[in-house]
């Protein structure tokens, strides 16, 4: 009798939780679950994206709240055009848009049936972006995400893949529509270097755009395994970098590519350029490569923790990286 009295008591003296202590209790949980991207906006905010529709954003990288979202689905990939509107996309086709900096978010599209993620998203302006994912996933928007149109790139296709689509077309509808939606490879990143756009993908996949993705070009084929980021690098060049530690670097656009060595074999995940001209490029295992010459050669460092280092930004002279353990702060010395 005397147990279920002291019981009792302790629940009569648990104080209210409002929701402002609520949002102060978890967003330290959820700056410690796994993140997959991250972004500055104006190099005075940071915003990443991760599970269960997990947003965060910050001022000083320390210091975490976690935003409103109306969805609990994984996000992949997040985007600012300026400090207020922003986009967030991720599975189930999900895109996200937010009109106050991050703080809260509304569904522009959320696709379950279709049962594919969205990987990327890159806006030219306010009105105008596009957002790509697995299967050649590719939307694009005019109106800054009130509508959404899907387009499918066929042009990725070897000769063979377009020609059996267009005999399928005509045999029957229903199954070339089926096989358009999966037969393309997963494009990973895509990013805006002035006018053109570069997109990185699955199968060595390369492509360039001057058209903002209506139409695209493919680079050479140097190496059959997928990239996941690509960059202009300080001094012009051009850098991706993908599985198995392989990092590739071009001093005429595209063509020809020259091969880095990396002296690991994690997979590699994302480009960092600081402002001191050094590019570092993060990857799984822990890994972080450091290059002094614009990405023709790089020193090893390995995180002691050896957790994945999926995506960083350079913030406030340090790296600010997410992954599957969340938020993780790296000091590198100059």
């Amino acid at each position: 009798m005397m147990r279920l009295l002291v019981i009792l008591l302790s629940f009569l003296t648990i104080p209210i939780i409002n929701a402002q202590q609520l949002d102060a209790i978890i967003a330290p949980l959820a700056s410690k679950s796994l993140l997959l991207d991250i972004t500055t906006i104006n190099q005075s905010k940071l915003v990443a994206v991760g599970e269960r529709g997990h947003i965060l954003f910050s001022t000083d990288g320390v210091q975490w709240q976690q935003s409103q979202v109306p969805v609990q689905v994984t996000l992949t990939a997040v985007y600012f055009t300026d400090e207020d509107n922003g986009w967030a996309v991720g599975h189930d086709a999900t895109i996200l848009s937010t009109k106050d900096g991050g703080i809260s978010w509304k569904v522009q599209q959320h696709l379950p049936h279709m049962e594919k993620p969205l990987l990327d998203v890159l806006f030219m302006d306010a009105q105008n972006g596009i957002a790509i994912g697995s299967y050649g996933l590719f939307y694009r928007t005019k109106d800054g995400g009130e509508h959404w149109v899907i387009e499918y790139h066929n042009e990725f296709l070897y000769a063979d893949d377009q020609a059996y689509l267009a005999e399928l077309k005509l045999q029957d509808e229903e199954a070339y529509l089926d096989e358009q939606s999966s037969i393309l490879p997963h494009f990973n990143r895509v990013v805006a270097d002035g006018r053109t756009l570069y997109l990185a993908g699955e199968i060595g996949l390369i492509a360039k755009s001057n058209d903002f993705g209506v139409s695209w070009e493919k680079l050479d084929n140097i190496y059959p395994g997928s990239f996941y980021d690509i960059k202009r690098t300080q001094q012009g060049n051009l850098l991706v970098v993908g599985l198995r530690g392989h990092i590739f670097r071009s001093l005429r656009n595209g063509t020809p590519w020259q091969e880095s060595e990396s002296h690991v074999t994690a997979l590699l995940s994302a480009i960092i350029l600081t402002d001191d001209e050094r590019v570092f490029v993060l990857g799984n295992n822990g890994v972080l490569l450091e290059s002094r010459d614009d990405g023709g050669s790089f020193t090893k460092h390995l995180q002691k923790d050896g957790k994945p280092l999926i995506a960083g930004v350079w913030y406030k002279n340090k790296i600010i990286a997410v992954s599957d353990v969340g938020i993780k702060t790296i000091n590198v010395t100059k």
